[in-house]
């Protein structure tokens, strides 16, 4: 897991898919849904498939899925499965990481506790009606605000709230290259998506980890 990093930093934001939730299962339902919505989309969008764009900007992750269709199409599509994503997940959420409760009511009792995500609008605020934890985060910023990278996320966040010492926690290749391009220290979770083999400072099995790391 790594050494102990108390007292080392004022801060730690999260990223949210395969760090705090698992909401594939239920985004492949809400996409497939979608998909009977057009003709033009024969593959079924499955959660493997999910599971392996999730953490990329969410314009990215349709041209990844539908390289072959042309820019209107796609777009009208994303359009679709972006609004029965949000209107599945605020009927049945995700699944909550194990240790979630616990990890974030002690963290925050030292740190100021915020989330950046490359995910669309209104995604966060949908994890945070269905977690118990939502009171005890300052702030939030995602790719579906300004469409920008999350690095210049990262950075928004470290500014905007004046933070001196943050720490990032995510879960890909994506969320340690981000850390990096934003002068942040990276914690990898790799109960998540991805595979990391990098600069991190620590490595999580878990978010009760977080307890005895921070």
């Amino acid at each position: 897991m790594g050494n102990s990093l108390k007292n080392k930093f004022d801060s730690v934001i999260f990223d949210l898919d395969g760090t705090l939730w698992d909401s594939t299962g239920n985004v492949a339902l809400a996409w497939e849904e979608a998909r009977k919505q057009v003709d033009y989309v024969v593959d079924s969008i499955t959660q493997e498939r999910v599971r392996s764009i999730t953490g990329m900007a969410y314009d990215v992750i349709f041209e990844v899925l539908l390289p072959d269709l042309d820019v209107e199409k796609r777009n009208y599509f994303k359009a679709i499965c972006a609004q029965s994503e949000i209107d599945t997940l605020n009927a049945i959420g995700g699944d909550m990481y194990p240790g979630l409760e616990e990890t974030i009511k002690y963290l925050a009792g030292k740190y100021k506790l915020y989330i950046v995500s490359n995910c669309q609008s209104g995604y966060i605020e949908t994890f945070l009606r269905h977690s118990p934890i939502s009171n005890y985060f300052s702030g939030y910023q995602c790719y579906g605000t300004k469409g920008q990278p999350k690095a210049e996320n990262i950075k928004d966040i470290v500014n905007d709230y004046n933070l001196a010492a943050p720490v990032y926690i995510g879960d890909t290749w994506g969320d340690h290259d981000s850390a990096k391009k934003a002068g942040v220290p990276f914690v990898f979770a790799n109960y998540g998506f991805g595979k990391v083999d990098g600069e991190q400072i620590a490595t999580i099995n878990g978010l009760s980890d977080l307890i005895e790391l921070f």
